[in-house]
């Protein structure tokens, strides 16, 4: 297994709080919505195939991206819960999840939207 990358939880629980209060300030948000969280590999050594079974378990709808519109992105995983309160709790709740359980696979979160 990859080593454990140690994300910087308070900062990104800050930028996510901050996110959710901007999009809120920009209009109406829907009550619930399908919620997306983006992990992209942090190591050459990171494999997304146990880290898809994780997520899985746990409740998150999972896909790997890796066909790429520009040559210089990278490949990354989708995590979605379906169906969530939209909150700015909620969306974090399901960030902290999911980035502690990419950090033990050698991934990175890089970010979050919303379908609802």
């Amino acid at each position: 297994m990859a080593e454990d990358t140690r994300p910087d939880l308070a900062a990104q629980r800050a930028e996510t709080y901050a996110s959710f209060d901007d999009l809120a300030r920009d209009g109406a948000l829907p009550d619930s919505a399908d919620i997306d969280y983006f992990l992209v590999p942090g190591s050459e050594e990171a494999d997304w195939r146990p880290l898809a079974q994780a997520l899985t378990e746990e409740g998150y709808d999972v896909a790997w991206i890796d066909e790429m519109d520009d040559p210089e992105d990278q490949p990354y995983i989708v995590a979605t819960l379906t169906d969530q309160p939209l909150s700015a709790s909620s969306i974090w709740a399901g960030e902290d999840h999911a980035t502690r359980i990419a950090a033990q696979h050698g991934f990175a979160p890089d970010g979050w939207g919303f379908e609802a």
